[in-house]
């Protein structure tokens, strides 16, 4: 019994340590990598008629949120499925501190944008304006543009906006002419509409009646009747063709319609009363400018004294953005404000100047030519880098290549340069085709390459 005894304790303590044996020590996980950062900065690369605000504002990031690839595609598809922009991609690097994204959208805008009007809605355009607004961050009376999904979005959304004022209308949007070469976006009751067929003008003295015809014909005759558009096509149409004989206060004071007898449509009458001629009075660069005002207004050649013609003060302002554009603002807007002097019988003008971030040259790439051609090109070439980067050069700097015969047997020759929006810095490549490899620069005359 005592043997049993002593052999059953052996027995379940050898069980015993076998049993802890086969129970290793847990091991801790290692823990897995996080796959979301913070955003510590977000930049936008390609808008011109964009802010990066109302981008961001489309994608729904901000700065601080934790994101990483599911949420970049999202903000993606958003961008996309808006309709503004024709290709989109991004970019996320890690940030200075190491601890979030650095992140970059790239984006290519929509290039056919149109103005917008409202036509025949009967609902105040600013509450109108203000509830498109907050539906969409890049909405704009200015510039809309003209895909599909962004006028089917537009024309639902109105409607809602329609019914919440008790105005069940259906609406229609498409892209129309408002002017000789201009076009707009127009909503409008989509309801059928009289259509102009016949327009003729009443108390023209100044311009005949077979140049305001003609004028208006291609806007016109063909479209749609409402008053408002009509104004708008008089104001396109005919006040320019009056202003540029400074006729500066004509106006429209009645339009009458009726039937047209020969064809279907409206025979629209449009009484005119012409005003007197202006001269042009003082023209002035108001507010900041980068350059000096005095160049700016030599550059616009106005002719003050003269009449009051505005498509001569349109051109003037035009010659200011191409000087400019030479200065290295590529994106300058020149607007202007007019002041009537009834007393005088004179219109002073006031240019304004929203110059935007100037550019400069950065590297130059020379392609098709052996090496003793490149350094030829790169002597005479005067735009350095660093300096403010005229757009137009590149190509004037190539015809003047051609013109001197800096090179025997030169094919086409092919100007391109590439924006750096973040750095405000432009590469420029001249490409040249046909030259001899084994034939030295010859020297005709010593190239200078452009002033």
């Amino acid at each position: 019994m005592e043997k049993l005894l002593i052999l059953l304790m052996l027995v379940s303590g050898c069980g015993f340590a076998q049993s802890k044996q086969t129970r290793p020590p847990a091991q801790k996980r290692a823990a897995p990598a996080p796959a979301k950062w913070p955003i510590q900065s977000l930049s936008v690369e390609g808008i011109h008629t964009y802010t990066r605000e109302q981008v961001l504002a489309v994608t729904g990031l901000r700065v601080g949120q934790l994101a990483g690839k599911p949420e970049f595609e999202a903000a993606r598809d958003k961008l996309v499925a808006c309709g503004a922009f024709e290709t989109v991609g991004y970019k996320f690097v890690a940030a200075t501190q190491g601890k979030g994204y650095a992140a970059t959208f790239q984006v290519t805008e929509v290039e056919q944008v149109y103005p917008v009007i409202f036509e025949e809605l009967r609902v105040s355009q600013k509450d109108l304006e203000a509830a498109l607004g907050a539906k969409d961050p890049l909405f704009s009376m200015a510039k809309m543009p003209a895909t599909q999904p962004v006028l089917e979005r537009y024309v639902k959304w109105i409607q809602e906006f329609l019914a919440s004022k008790g105005v069940p209308e259906k609406v229609a949007g498409s892209v129309t002419a408002s002017a000789p070469g201009e076009f707009a976006i127009v909503f409008r009751p989509a309801r059928n509409l009289p259509a102009v067929a016949q327009v003729t003008f009443q108390g023209n003295h100044v311009i005949p009646q077979n140049v305001l015809r003609e004028a208006i014909a291609g806007v016109a005759i063909g479209s749609p009747y409402t008053e408002d558009r009509f104004r708008e096509v008089l104001n396109n149409a005919i006040r320019p063709l009056y202003e540029m004989r400074g006729r500066v206060r004509v106006s429209f004071p009645e339009i009458r319609t009726e039937p047209a007898k020969d064809v279907q449509g409206l025979h629209v009458t449009v009484t005119v009363d012409e005003g007197q001629s202006y001269e042009l009075g003082k023209v002035n660069i108001e507010g900041p400018s980068p350059l000096e005002p005095a160049v700016l207004l030599k550059a616009g050649d106005f002719k003050t004294g003269d009449v009051a013609n505005f498509d001569r003060v349109s051109q003037g302002l035009e010659r200011i953005r191409v000087a400019m554009r030479h200065a290295g603002y590529l994106e300058a807007k020149v607007t202007m404000d007019r002041k009537i002097d009834n007393e005088k019988k004179a219109v002073d003008v006031a240019v304004h100047i929203d110059a935007g971030p100037q550019f400069t040259m950065g590297k130059l790439n020379i392609v098709g030519l052996d090496l003793n051609g490149e350094f030829e090109i790169k002597r005479i070439w005067t735009m350095k880098e660093g300096k403010p980067f005229n757009a137009d050069y590149p190509e004037l700097f190539l015809t003047r290549v051609r013109e001197e015969g800096l090179f025997e047997n030169l094919g086409k020759t092919k100007s391109d340069f590439k924006i750096n929006d973040r750095e405000h810095t432009a590469d420029v490549t001249l490409t040249f085709a046909g030259e001899n490899p084994e034939q030295k620069p010859g020297k005709k005359g010593r190239g200078r390459g452009g002033d």
